[in-house]
């Protein structure tokens, strides 16, 4: 995005006061400048350029508000993210080396356990997690 600059500047110039010279025996309509009596004359020109495009600094981020989503299930309750957490944990402690792309987890609290998808492969039979314990 550009913007056009507007910057007023003063130019200073020295202009001689208009005299009135006699000529013989006719007044003339011409003014000379008499010499010496030299008076400033101000003037603003305002000279537009165009600036070069503003680097943009990234707005201020609004900081999220902290979430929390917790399940509860009779008297007992568990907090998601804790439960995500411990599918990859379980993950990765049967699989060392695997790059985890996505993780989906299922709870199920009448089963009170939760069941987990990493990468896209649930075959491995052993997803489980026990929750309330």
């Amino acid at each position: 995005m550009t913007e056009v600059n507007k910057r007023a500047v003063t130019v200073t110039e020295t202009a001689a006061a208009p005299v009135e010279k006699k000529t013989r025996g006719r007044k003339s309509d011409v003014k000379a400048p008499a010499e010496g009596t030299a008076k400033k004359v101000e003037k603003k020109v305002e000279t537009k350029t165009e600036a070069k495009a503003e680097v943009k600094k990234p707005a201020a981020k609004k900081a999220e508000p902290k979430q929390s989503v917790v399940i509860q299930y009779g008297m007992d309750e568990v907090v998601a993210n804790d439960v995500v957490a411990a599918a990859i944990k379980a993950y990765k402690s049967k699989n060392k080396g695997v790059e985890i792309k996505t993780v989906e987890v299922y709870i199920k609290p009448e089963e009170k356990a939760a069941y987990y998808v990493v990468n896209g492969d649930d075959s491995q039979g052993d997803n489980k997690i026990e929750l309330f314990q």
